[in-house]
């Protein structure tokens, strides 16, 4: 072999490279990842705490995380100092290498400036270590005599590390709990953050994501606005080394509007803005979230399925064109940013019905989640009560105070309502639950106690034991435990929503 394409790596060092590989490629909330790290470390693995992806990110690295990182940084000073030109296939193995080992050495320093921002202590975007982590990728990547495999700049990698560990942040800060539904939601926001090839995504996807919008669909009370605020949390942004800044804080970049709460021409104004007298009120111009939402954030439309036909056709208009006009002006501004919006209604269903627009709907569900029921959560996993409990009571009573008062709810929840509670208002029911029983000591569900959903009842039904109106206020409940809102319960019921409430009444 000539020494211009001598092997740089030995076929232990390769079959090491691949794996690490394997696990830069890997969705981190899939077991895959877990797999690959197995597979990187052999033998070293340790079984003890290896699900590290199933928990917040941590100041103390995982040891598994910390071995492969450790074996990386060996085989890059190896490979620095025994001289020569790689094989293209070597090359590629070392920057893969090269590409783990300084996103776990700078991932603790990338925390800390994520922690300022989310506790809005954010300095503008400004990153002082920039210039450690570029001496670094000079270091371990501009080998002489090397031709990269994939040339990418110190700031565009530096950009992408950032991003990556602001994911991480953001989905565990949003989603609580350790189910198979709450793992597979993590994993499929990973996916709408990034696609599903992450060396794609460097490369240039990265820069035609916000031409993706997302439909997040779910029962109401199941987090959806969460999911969006990660989403948007979790955006590129391009990094400028002469400034040494990512030109703002990534926490300014969300733009809720909850469609629902408003008229049309208020919908109007706070997504296009106004010129001044488009409207008895409107006294001065006004920019609306269209325009105020940078290229790098995300405009959020909550409850898109109770939107009226003409505001449907000015935000297809937005999705098709990226382009829009304030009220009262015949100017169009171009919008550079994301959409995100959610639905607790099943759109094809109002698609059929004439209420919403066929092409609005398929420019946007051109990437689509859906968040799980609670009680889809609860059911794979009751430990998750207690952990639901837990993050709220941290946020309304002091530590001892809230780890006491934590099991003290879980145990009152179970004795009073059963276990299998369906808890039709989902995670926001039971932070209202929660809550309830901090101050009164008790809590009693909007439609009653528990719904009986076993043969006791079914069983009195075929005894002749129960009157019409009881049948019917009991069937109306279980019904409403599944469908999660009045609107929906009348609906599927074919009633007056007045009626459902009246039955749902305790």
């Amino acid at each position: 072999m000539s020494e211009m394409t001598r092997a740089a790596l030995s076929l232990e060092e390769r079959d090491f490279a691949n794996a690490v590989a394997r696990v830069n490629a890997a969705n981190p909330f899939l077991p895959e990842r877990i797999a690959a790290e197995k597979a990187a470390l052999g033998e070293a693995f340790q079984a003890r705490d290896a699900d590290w992806n199933t928990r917040p990110p941590s100041s103390e690295p995982n040891r598994n995380v910390a071995a492969i990182s450790t074996r990386c940084a060996m085989l890059l000073e190896r490979v620095r100092n025994s001289g020569g030109a790689p094989s293209a296939v070597d090359r590629g193995l070392y920057e893969e290498v090269a590409g783990y080992w300084l996103y776990q050495t700078y991932a603790a320093r990338f925390d800390s400036v994520i922690l300022a921002s989310l506790a809005g202590r954010g300095d503008e975007g400004r990153v002082a270590f920039y210039p450690a982590f570029k001496a670094d990728v000079e270091r371990t990547l501009q080998v002489r005599g090397w031709e990269p495999a994939v040339v990418q700049s110190p700031g565009h990698l530096f950009a992408c590390a950032f991003q990556i560990r602001r994911a991480f942040h953001a989905i565990f800060r949003s989603l609580v709990g350790g189910s198979a539904p709450m793992a597979r939601l993590r994993a499929e926001i990973w996916q709408s953050i990034f696609g599903h090839d992450l060396n794609r995504y460097r490369r240039g996807l990265y820069a035609r994501m916000g031409d993706f919008s997302t439909l997040i669909c779910g029962p109401s009370g199941t987090g959806k606005e969460l999911v969006a605020r990660a989403l948007a949390f979790s955006r590129y942004l391009e990094f400028d080394p002469k400034r040494g800044s990512f030109g703002r804080d990534f926490a300014e970049g969300f733009f809720p509007l909850n469609l629902s709460a408003l008229s049309p021409t208020l919908i109007e104004s706070e997504l296009f803005g106004h010129r001044r007298g488009a409207f008895t009120g409107a006294l001065s111009d006004r920019a609306g979230w269209m325009e105020v939402c940078p290229s790098t954030g995300a405009v959020f439309l909550d409850e898109i399925g109770d939107v009226e036909a003409s505001i449907q056709v000015k935000l297809l208009r937005v999705l098709q064109s990226r382009t829009f006009q304030p009220l009262g002006s015949t100017e169009s501004r171009r919008f550079e940013g994301k959409i995100v919006a959610a639905t607790h209604r099943v759109l094809p269903e109002e698609i059929r019905a004439g209420r919403f627009r066929e092409d609005f709907y398929f420019r946007l569900c051109s990437d689509q989640l859906t968040t799980p029921s609670l009680r889809a959560q609860l059911d794979d996993s009751p430990a998750d009560l207690l952990t639901y409990v837990s993050h709220m009571t941290a946020r309304l009573l002091e530590p001892e105070e809230a780890e006491r008062f934590s099991l003290s709810s879980v145990t009152w929840i179970e004795a009073n309502l059963g276990r299998d509670y369906p808890w039709p208002g989902n995670v926001r029911e039971l932070e209202q639950c929660v809550r309830s029983l901090v101050l009164r000591g008790h809590y009693r569900p909007a439609g009653g106690l528990s719904v009986a959903t076993d043969d006791a009842w079914i069983s009195q039904i075929g005894a002749g034991r129960m009157t019409a109106d009881e049948l019917l206020r009991r069937y109306t409940r279980l019904v409403h435990g599944q469908a999660g809102t009045v609107e929906e319960t009348a609906r599927r019921l074919d009633l007056d929503r007045r009626t459902v409430k009246a039955r749902l009444a305790p």
